[in-house]
């Protein structure tokens, strides 16, 4: 092959090549940022399961205090 017929082989190539490099670019750029979108959505489930085991917490400690009353009070009657 000459010369001309690689460079015309090259230069037939390299926009086919530079489209797919910018898709790359753009597809990346689009999953770098919806990852970002899920991981505050992420961080604000986390944050309300964090919320919930709290209430869950003191709810136990309440119940747990009215049986312990319960239980005192049944014991002293017995």
């Amino acid at each position: 092959m000459s010369d001309t017929q690689l460079l015309t082989i090259a230069l037939a190539a390299a926009p086919t090549m530079l489209a797919v490099l910018i898709g790359i670019v753009i597809n990346n750029r689009q999953l770098t940022d919806l990852r970002g979108d899920i991981d505050s959505c992420f961080g604000d489930v986390d944050r309300r399961f964090d919320e919930m085991r709290d209430l869950c917490r003191v709810e136990l400690r309440r119940l747990e205090g009215v049986l312990d009353a319960r239980l005192k009070h049944i014991e002293e009657r017995g």
